[in-house]
């Protein structure tokens, strides 16, 4: 078990590639060798939705539990929760959260005062 930790995304192209690169200096060993390819996939996913159709700030955060494995969540202040769609498959877009469906062990949105909480969690 790792600390928790969190970081501040700025709203622009950079916010995924920061999540990712936090993502990887935050997960545990345990995690990092069994599921980092898929959280690196997911996250990146749900901060692009978080800078597509959020409210900064924009928040990830990373939590490495043994038992219940890896947790990571994606924070914005806008109300509205993201939904699995069924895009075409011409469709440039639309599958981030079906992604985050299939991929994940489990997922939800929290809200939170400010906004909401989009999450997901891989087991080992």
């Amino acid at each position: 078990m790792t600390p928790d930790v969190e970081l501040a995304l700025p709203l622009d192209a950079r916010a995924v590639s920061a999540a990712r690169r936090f993502l990887r200096e935050a997960v545990c060993p345990v995690h990092a060798s069994a599921v980092l390819e898929d959280a690196e996939l997911l996250v990146s996913e749900l901060v692009t939705n978080g800078v597509r159709y959020g409210l900064p700030p924009i928040t990830v955060a990373v939590r490495c539990r043994d038992g219940s494995g890896l947790t990571v969540e994606v924070s914005d202040s806008a109300a509205r929760e993201p939904q699995p769609r069924n895009a075409a498959p011409d469709d440039e877009s639309g599958r981030g959260m079906r992604l985050v469906d299939v991929i994940s062990d489990d997922w939800g949105v929290s809200p939170t005062d400010t906004g909401k909480t989009v999450w997901y969690r891989l087991k080992v």
